[in-house]
């Protein structure tokens, strides 16, 4: 299965979709990052495979790299920013109950999707 969207700040593949996951190859554009948002029904976690990444959780950033790992839980407040020089690319594996992108609450968007 391959099904790819472009957004203002890259790209990501879905790459295994099914009723109780969902995983995804995530690329973020240097200088670009993905909406301050939580979700209601999923939990996530990030594999960074290569770049550089500030990752924001409930408030708390922190520096990543290539071989280190995410925990998202449901409800908590993240994102995701490249701030390397070329791309930044992580496997997003998604659990819980539902994986639609109607489960995305924005609370900051640099794109005006808030």
């Amino acid at each position: 299965m391959s099904d790819e969207s472009i957004r203002p700040w890259g790209r990501y593949e879905i790459i295994d979709d099914s009723p109780t996951h969902k995983v995804k190859k995530i690329w973020v554009s240097p200088g670009q990052r993905l909406s301050y948002q939580k979700h209601e029904k999923r939990a996530e976690h990030w594999f960074i495979v290569h770049g550089q990444g500030e990752v924001t959780l409930d408030g708390v950033v922190r520096r990543v790299s290539g071989g280190d790992s995410v925990d998202v839980p449901v409800r908590a407040l993240h994102r995701i920013a490249n701030v390397g020089s070329e791309d930044l690319l992580f496997i997003e594996v998604q659990t819980g109950t539902y994986f639609g992108e109607d489960d995305i609450v924005r609370v900051e968007d640099d794109f005006g999707r808030v």
